[in-house]
């Protein structure tokens, strides 16, 4: 069974509590041992002057997004006004769009340090299947938790999204179903597990959230939806249900440790109540919240609470980059800017993306370093520039990079030195360049 030992690190974060001494053996993509003066017969990777982490975990994200970031019109628009924007842009993608934006989003996550991506996809256009972002993700070498969105009510019958880029909720059910069958693994290691996620309160009826929720439980999937994610979606929510978000989808059966909504900015004490009484999972995504004037999510009432909370890049069109350690910082420069300097030290923030992400995604074996743990390993080189002067190595989120030396992900080595192993990165940007060019025209 192959090897690997990452050798003399000056400082492993195991997210335990216990001192974790400067070496890792990894045995066939499983985590063997952590400590000092480990010993191998395989490869030997040299940590000197290096941190090592779990890998990242990003629990929301819209990775067919990709290739449509910073789109002039919809720059500084609210949300609602950014999606009326892009929608008529997405309708146009096909299935090698979704294939070029999935691989180029996880390349671009894998270099920030992330070995896990959930992945939200809700709308299908032109013969797109979720089985393009799934065989996309596979090629790309990252863990994978993508979910079958859908959008069901249209711009005709009071919806957001035009009616072209609507599904009829039998047919999407349908297609959950067949998703789940082909491609969803339970097993611990699990390099690919399938969710079931209606797009938002404002796209899709009361009826297909029931029924979705009511399906994923039957297969025994999770599910995720946006809720919450600004004042708009919160009056929309008053006028059409009649209630606040919180209290729609606990009547939908939508709380409960098998689900994760998105965003959550104006969550009330009330709802944070909720969630945390049925361990209901939060993405937090600060960068996208910020970009979009949605607001500060009330992160440390949640923790405080005791709310499962992961971090997301959410959509590289509303955010506009994939980096998870970037998000961990600006999670943390956001509840302190929100609730003082002492309201979330760096290393709670690198919690978030780390176990936090693992809890919300329902995964027990990533997100630390220990025996038994998937080997999902970053290793950030502490002695560039901008670590330069630092007294801590350990404090990555305030003095450290922000593109990973080498990430293992299930014990395999997906970036080498800085570079992306798995995949051709120059030929998939120009690939890409390629893409929005014709977009364009």
């Amino acid at each position: 069974m192959a090897e690997t030992l990452i050798r003399g690190a000056d400082a492993v974060l195991t997210m335990d509590e216990a001192k974790a001494g400067s070496d890792i053996l990894i045995r066939g993509g499983v985590i063997a041992a952590v400590g000092t003066g480990l010993a191998t017969v395989g490869e030997v990777v040299d940590a000197a002057g290096c941190l090592v982490t779990p890998g990242l975990v990003n629990t929301h994200h819209h990775l067919y997004q990709t290739l449509t970031r910073a789109v002039p019109a919809g720059q500084d628009a609210l949300l609602f006004g950014w999606l009326r924007t892009l929608y008529p842009i997405w309708a146009r993608f096909t299935p090698d769009h979704m294939h070029l934006a999935t691989q180029l989003g996880l390349a671009e996550l894998a270099l920030s340090g992330c070995s896990t991506s959930s992945d939200h996809l809700y709308l299908y256009p032109n013969g797109s299947r979720l089985d393009d972002t799934i065989h996309a993700a596979a090629e790309t070498g990252l863990r994978f938790h993508p979910t079958r969105g859908a959008m069901s009510i249209g711009e005709s019958a009071g919806g957001l999204p035009p009616d072209a880029l609507v599904e009829g909720e039998a047919a999407m059910l349908a297609d959950c179903v067949r998703v789940v069958d082909a491609f969803h693994d339970p097993a611990p290691g699990s390099m690919c597990r399938v969710g079931i996620a209606p797009c938002s309160p404002f796209s899709v009826s009361r009826e297909l959230m029931r029924d979705a929720a009511r399906l994923a439980r039957d297969k025994g999937v999770r599910l995720h939806t946006h809720l919450a994610e600004n004042d708009e979606d919160v009056r929309y929510s008053l006028a059409t249900f009649g209630c606040r978000p919180g209290q729609y989808v606990e009547d939908l059966g939508w709380t409960g440790a098998d689900v994760w909504h998105a965003h959550c900015v104006k969550l009330d004490a009330d709802e944070i109540d909720l969630f945390a009484r049925t361990r209901t999972g939060v993405a937090h995504c600060p960068c996208s919240n910020c970009r979009l004037g949605s607001g500060i999510a009330p992160v440390r009432a949640m923790l405080d609470a005791g709310v499962p909370v992961g971090l997301g890049v959410d959509g590289s069109a509303s955010n506009d980059m994939a980096s998870l350690v970037s998000e961990a910082r600006q999670a943390m420069l956001l509840a302190r800017v929100s609730r003082g300097a002492d309201a979330m030290a760096s290393q709670d923030a690198l919690r978030m993306a780390t176990t936090g992400g693992a809890e919300v995604l329902g995964r027990d074996d990533i997100g630390r370093l220990a025996p038994g743990m998937r080997a999902d390993v970053a290793i950030w080189d502490m002695r560039g520039i901008e670590a330069a002067g630092s007294w801590d190595r350990a404090a990555l989120l305030l003095a450290g990079p922000r593109r990973v030396r080498d990430l293992f992900v299930e014990g395999r080595q997906v970036v080498r030195d800085g570079a992306l192993t798995t995949l051709d990165l120059p030929l998939l940007v120009e690939r890409a360049e390629r893409a929005v060019t014709k977009l364009l025209a």
